[in-house]
Protein backbone atom coordinates (compact mmCIF):
# COMPACT_ATOMS: atom_id res chain seq x y z
CA UNK A 1 0.00 0.00 0.00
CA UNK A 2 1.84 3.11 -0.81
CA UNK A 3 -0.95 5.76 0.11
CA UNK A 4 -1.96 6.58 3.50
CA UNK A 5 -5.48 7.40 2.75
CA UNK A 6 -6.92 3.92 2.74
CA UNK A 7 -5.77 3.82 6.56
CA UNK A 8 -7.01 6.87 7.63
CA UNK A 9 -10.75 6.08 6.31
CA UNK A 10 -10.32 2.51 7.93
CA UNK A 11 -9.73 4.15 11.37
CA UNK A 12 -12.51 6.64 10.72
CA UNK A 13 -15.08 3.98 9.82
CA UNK A 14 -13.77 2.06 12.95
CA UNK A 15 -13.85 5.27 15.56
CA UNK A 16 -17.74 5.77 13.56
CA UNK A 17 -19.08 2.23 13.41
CA UNK A 18 -17.45 2.12 17.27
CA UNK A 19 -19.68 5.31 18.52
CA UNK A 20 -22.90 3.41 17.71
CA UNK A 21 -22.30 0.92 19.90
CA UNK A 22 -22.90 3.35 23.43
CA UNK A 23 -25.36 5.46 21.30
CA UNK A 24 -27.15 2.39 21.35
CA UNK A 25 -26.83 1.54 24.88
CA UNK A 26 -28.26 5.06 25.70
CA UNK A 27 -31.57 4.28 23.32
CA UNK A 28 -32.31 1.12 25.01
CA UNK A 29 -30.87 2.05 28.61
CA UNK A 30 -33.44 5.07 28.40
CA UNK A 31 -36.57 3.25 27.80
CA UNK A 32 -36.79 2.94 23.84
CA UNK A 33 -38.03 -0.64 22.68
CA UNK A 34 -35.81 -2.62 20.31
CA UNK A 35 -38.36 -2.89 17.57
CA UNK A 36 -39.29 0.74 18.06
CA UNK A 37 -35.62 1.46 17.42
CA UNK A 38 -34.89 -1.17 14.40
CA UNK A 39 -37.81 0.73 12.61
CA UNK A 40 -35.84 4.24 12.71
CA UNK A 41 -32.70 2.64 12.11
CA UNK A 42 -34.43 1.31 8.87
CA UNK A 43 -36.24 4.62 7.92
CA UNK A 44 -33.38 6.76 8.36
CA UNK A 45 -31.29 4.21 6.06
CA UNK A 46 -33.80 4.17 3.76
CA UNK A 47 -34.38 8.09 3.27
CA UNK A 48 -30.73 8.35 3.36
CA UNK A 49 -29.85 6.02 0.44
CA UNK A 50 -33.37 6.83 -0.81
CA UNK A 51 -32.63 10.01 -1.87
CA UNK A 52 -29.16 9.11 -3.39
CA UNK A 53 -30.95 6.41 -5.25
CA UNK A 54 -33.49 9.49 -6.37
CA UNK A 55 -30.40 12.11 -7.46
CA UNK A 56 -28.28 9.33 -9.71
CA UNK A 57 -31.32 8.53 -11.17
CA UNK A 58 -31.16 4.89 -10.64
CA UNK A 59 -34.10 2.32 -10.11
CA UNK A 60 -34.60 -0.71 -7.73
CA UNK A 61 -34.06 -3.58 -8.73
CA UNK A 62 -36.89 -6.26 -8.20
CA UNK A 63 -35.82 -8.90 -10.05
CA UNK A 64 -36.63 -11.90 -7.80
CA UNK A 65 -33.02 -13.18 -6.59
CA UNK A 66 -32.48 -8.99 -5.63
CA UNK A 67 -35.64 -9.15 -3.80
CA UNK A 68 -34.29 -12.57 -2.10
CA UNK A 69 -31.51 -11.22 -1.47
CA UNK A 70 -33.18 -7.87 -0.13
CA UNK A 71 -35.33 -10.20 2.64
CA UNK A 72 -31.93 -11.82 3.80
CA UNK A 73 -30.32 -8.83 4.28
CA UNK A 74 -33.55 -7.12 6.30
CA UNK A 75 -34.06 -10.22 8.27
CA UNK A 76 -30.74 -11.95 9.03
CA UNK A 77 -28.71 -9.34 8.78
CA UNK A 78 -30.71 -6.75 10.66
CA UNK A 79 -33.85 -8.03 12.86
CA UNK A 80 -32.86 -10.75 13.90
CA UNK A 81 -29.21 -9.56 15.03
CA UNK A 82 -30.25 -6.41 15.94
CA UNK A 83 -33.20 -7.06 18.32
CA UNK A 84 -30.19 -9.54 20.16
CA UNK A 85 -28.10 -6.94 20.56
CA UNK A 86 -30.80 -4.85 21.64
CA UNK A 87 -31.84 -7.03 24.17
CA UNK A 88 -28.51 -7.55 25.47
CA UNK A 89 -27.61 -3.72 25.87
CA UNK A 90 -30.03 -3.75 28.19
CA UNK A 91 -28.35 -5.28 30.25
CA UNK A 92 -24.55 -5.50 29.31
CA UNK A 93 -22.03 -2.79 29.26
CA UNK A 94 -21.06 -0.95 25.52
CA UNK A 95 -17.27 -1.96 26.05
CA UNK A 96 -18.20 -6.14 26.65
CA UNK A 97 -21.25 -5.67 23.89
CA UNK A 98 -18.12 -4.08 21.57
CA UNK A 99 -15.67 -7.17 22.55
CA UNK A 100 -18.74 -9.70 21.94
CA UNK A 101 -19.75 -8.40 18.25
CA UNK A 102 -16.24 -8.89 17.26
CA UNK A 103 -16.67 -12.73 17.45
CA UNK A 104 -18.22 -12.21 13.89
CA UNK A 105 -15.22 -13.50 12.27
CA UNK A 106 -14.82 -17.14 14.47
CA UNK A 107 -19.04 -17.80 13.91
CA UNK A 108 -18.40 -16.94 9.96
CA UNK A 109 -15.54 -19.08 9.44
CA UNK A 110 -17.40 -23.01 10.62
CA UNK A 111 -20.10 -21.33 9.12
CA UNK A 112 -18.12 -21.02 5.26
CA UNK A 113 -16.40 -24.31 5.89
CA UNK A 114 -20.00 -26.00 6.33
CA UNK A 115 -21.29 -24.71 3.24
CA UNK A 116 -17.91 -25.23 1.23
CA UNK A 117 -17.00 -22.09 0.33
CA UNK A 118 -14.20 -21.64 2.35
CA UNK A 119 -10.82 -24.38 3.08
CA UNK A 120 -9.24 -25.55 6.61
CA UNK A 121 -6.41 -23.55 8.42
CA UNK A 122 -5.06 -24.43 11.39
CA UNK A 123 -4.22 -20.31 12.52
CA UNK A 124 -7.91 -19.88 11.60
CA UNK A 125 -9.41 -22.46 13.86
CA UNK A 126 -6.50 -20.99 16.37
CA UNK A 127 -8.13 -17.97 15.70
CA UNK A 128 -11.71 -18.95 16.72
CA UNK A 129 -10.05 -20.63 19.89
CA UNK A 130 -8.92 -17.42 20.95
CA UNK A 131 -12.38 -15.70 20.64
CA UNK A 132 -13.90 -18.42 22.55
CA UNK A 133 -11.06 -17.66 25.39
CA UNK A 134 -12.13 -13.95 25.04
CA UNK A 135 -16.12 -14.96 25.53
CA UNK A 136 -14.99 -17.32 28.72
CA UNK A 137 -12.92 -14.10 30.12
CA UNK A 138 -16.34 -12.14 30.22
CA UNK A 139 -18.29 -14.98 31.49
CA UNK A 140 -15.71 -17.11 34.22
CA UNK A 141 -14.70 -14.73 36.22
CA UNK A 142 -17.08 -13.23 38.96
CA UNK A 143 -15.01 -9.90 38.60
CA UNK A 144 -15.12 -9.52 34.66
CA UNK A 145 -18.99 -7.97 34.53
CA UNK A 146 -19.90 -5.36 36.82
CA UNK A 147 -23.30 -7.44 37.49
CA UNK A 148 -22.49 -11.09 37.29
CA UNK A 149 -26.52 -11.52 37.45
CA UNK A 150 -26.79 -10.68 33.83
CA UNK A 151 -24.45 -13.57 32.69
CA UNK A 152 -27.32 -15.25 30.97
CA UNK A 153 -27.41 -12.13 28.56
CA UNK A 154 -24.12 -13.52 26.90
CA UNK A 155 -25.45 -16.03 25.06
CA UNK A 156 -28.09 -13.80 23.90
CA UNK A 157 -25.64 -10.68 22.97
CA UNK A 158 -23.86 -13.72 20.86
CA UNK A 159 -26.67 -14.25 18.77
CA UNK A 160 -26.27 -10.88 16.87
CA UNK A 161 -22.58 -12.34 15.40
CA UNK A 162 -23.69 -15.38 14.84
CA UNK A 163 -26.26 -14.06 12.20
CA UNK A 164 -23.96 -11.45 11.04
CA UNK A 165 -21.67 -14.39 9.88
CA UNK A 166 -24.82 -16.16 8.62
CA UNK A 167 -25.47 -13.22 6.78
CA UNK A 168 -21.56 -12.89 4.98
CA UNK A 169 -21.49 -15.92 4.01
CA UNK A 170 -25.22 -16.13 1.91
CA UNK A 171 -23.83 -13.01 0.44
CA UNK A 172 -20.10 -15.06 -0.46
CA UNK A 173 -22.13 -17.96 -1.81
CA UNK A 174 -24.93 -16.08 -4.03
CA UNK A 175 -24.21 -12.45 -4.14
CA UNK A 176 -26.12 -9.92 -3.99
CA UNK A 177 -27.64 -10.16 -7.58
CA UNK A 178 -28.55 -7.03 -9.72
CA UNK A 179 -28.03 -4.59 -7.15
CA UNK A 180 -25.77 -2.99 -5.49
CA UNK A 181 -24.02 -3.30 -1.77
CA UNK A 182 -25.75 0.06 -1.29
CA UNK A 183 -29.07 -0.96 -3.15
CA UNK A 184 -29.23 -3.72 -1.70
CA UNK A 185 -29.00 -2.06 2.23
CA UNK A 186 -31.76 -0.15 0.58
CA UNK A 187 -33.87 -2.31 -0.63
CA UNK A 188 -33.60 -4.13 2.66
CA UNK A 189 -34.39 -1.34 4.36
CA UNK A 190 -37.84 -0.78 2.72
CA UNK A 191 -38.70 -4.46 3.49
CA UNK A 192 -37.33 -4.06 6.76
CA UNK A 193 -39.52 -0.63 7.51
CA UNK A 194 -42.87 -2.48 6.46
CA UNK A 195 -42.26 -5.77 8.53
CA UNK A 196 -41.21 -3.85 12.12
CA UNK A 197 -43.94 -1.20 11.89
CA UNK A 198 -46.46 -3.08 12.49
CA UNK A 199 -44.50 -5.18 14.79
CA UNK A 200 -43.63 -1.78 16.79
CA UNK A 201 -47.04 -0.64 17.02
CA UNK A 202 -48.64 -3.73 18.15
CA UNK A 203 -45.73 -4.24 21.29
CA UNK A 204 -46.33 -0.84 22.03
CA UNK A 205 -42.87 0.32 21.19
CA UNK A 206 -43.07 2.37 18.41
CA UNK A 207 -40.66 5.81 19.09
CA UNK A 208 -42.81 8.95 18.30
CA UNK A 209 -41.14 11.71 16.75
CA UNK A 210 -43.73 14.19 17.79
CA UNK A 211 -43.18 14.15 21.20
CA UNK A 212 -40.23 16.00 23.51
CA UNK A 213 -36.86 14.50 22.56
CA UNK A 214 -34.60 13.00 25.03
CA UNK A 215 -31.12 12.19 25.04
CA UNK A 216 -32.22 8.46 23.96
CA UNK A 217 -34.33 9.86 20.47
CA UNK A 218 -30.93 11.75 19.77
CA UNK A 219 -29.15 8.58 20.38
CA UNK A 220 -31.15 6.42 17.89
CA UNK A 221 -30.97 9.17 14.78
CA UNK A 222 -27.35 9.96 14.90
CA UNK A 223 -26.41 6.28 15.17
CA UNK A 224 -28.91 5.61 12.19
CA UNK A 225 -27.29 8.32 10.67
CA UNK A 226 -23.56 7.44 11.77
CA UNK A 227 -24.10 3.67 10.47
CA UNK A 228 -26.07 4.62 6.74
CA UNK A 229 -23.12 6.81 6.34
CA UNK A 230 -20.24 4.90 7.79
CA UNK A 231 -21.46 1.53 5.70
CA UNK A 232 -21.91 3.65 2.26
CA UNK A 233 -18.27 4.41 3.28
CA UNK A 234 -17.16 1.11 3.87
CA UNK A 235 -18.52 -0.09 0.66
CA UNK A 236 -17.17 2.61 -1.30
CA UNK A 237 -13.58 1.64 0.31
CA UNK A 238 -13.93 -1.73 -0.58
CA UNK A 239 -14.46 -1.09 -4.04
CA UNK A 240 -10.82 1.02 -3.95
CA UNK A 241 -8.89 -1.50 -2.28
CA UNK A 242 -10.37 -4.66 -1.86
CA UNK A 243 -12.57 -6.71 0.81
CA UNK A 244 -9.67 -8.21 2.65
CA UNK A 245 -7.87 -4.85 3.69
CA UNK A 246 -11.45 -3.53 4.45
CA UNK A 247 -12.31 -6.15 6.54
CA UNK A 248 -9.64 -5.32 9.06
CA UNK A 249 -12.10 -2.26 10.27
CA UNK A 250 -13.45 -5.07 12.74
CA UNK A 251 -10.54 -3.98 15.13
CA UNK A 252 -11.18 -0.17 15.02
CA UNK A 253 -14.80 -1.06 15.69
CA UNK A 254 -14.14 -3.13 18.61
CA UNK A 255 -11.23 -1.01 20.31
CA UNK A 256 -13.18 2.14 19.60
CA UNK A 257 -16.33 0.53 20.87
CA UNK A 258 -14.72 -0.33 24.61
CA UNK A 259 -13.09 3.77 24.23
CA UNK A 260 -16.30 5.43 23.26
CA UNK A 261 -17.95 3.63 26.01
CA UNK A 262 -15.68 4.26 28.44
CA UNK A 263 -16.04 8.35 27.47
CA UNK A 264 -19.69 8.52 27.01
CA UNK A 265 -20.96 5.92 29.37
CA UNK A 266 -18.72 6.40 32.28
CA UNK A 267 -17.58 2.63 31.70
CA UNK A 268 -14.55 1.26 34.19
CA UNK A 269 -13.43 -2.48 32.94
CA UNK A 270 -11.71 -5.41 34.88
CA UNK A 271 -9.08 -6.80 33.90
CA UNK A 272 -10.50 -9.56 32.42
CA UNK A 273 -12.11 -7.23 30.06
CA UNK A 274 -8.80 -5.99 28.45
CA UNK A 275 -7.90 -9.79 28.74
CA UNK A 276 -10.90 -10.54 26.20
CA UNK A 277 -10.06 -7.54 24.46
CA UNK A 278 -6.71 -8.78 23.68
CA UNK A 279 -7.54 -12.34 22.68
CA UNK A 280 -10.53 -11.03 20.27
CA UNK A 281 -8.18 -8.71 18.49
CA UNK A 282 -5.72 -11.79 18.32
CA UNK A 283 -8.30 -14.14 16.91
CA UNK A 284 -9.33 -11.53 14.45
CA UNK A 285 -5.79 -11.73 12.86
CA UNK A 286 -5.86 -15.25 12.73
CA UNK A 287 -9.35 -15.93 11.32
CA UNK A 288 -9.34 -12.63 9.02
CA UNK A 289 -9.51 -13.68 5.30
CA UNK A 290 -6.00 -14.27 3.30
CA UNK A 291 -5.32 -12.49 0.65
CA UNK A 292 -3.92 -14.75 -2.33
Amino acid sequence: MTSIWPYIVLILLGCGWGLTIPLTVIAVKTGLGHLGIIFWQFFIVMVLFGVRQIFLKNKLSLARNSLQIFCVIAFIGTIFPNSASLIAASYLPGGVLSILIATVPMFAFPIALFLGIDKFEFLRVLGIIFGFLGVYLLTAPEAALPDPSVIWVIPIALMAPIFYGLEGNFVAKFGTGNSSPVEVLLGASIIGCFVTFPLAILSNQFVNPFVPWNSAHYALVFSSIIHGIVYATYVWLVTKVGAVFAAQVSYFVTVAGVVWSMVILDEVHSKFIWMSLVCMILGMALVKPRSH
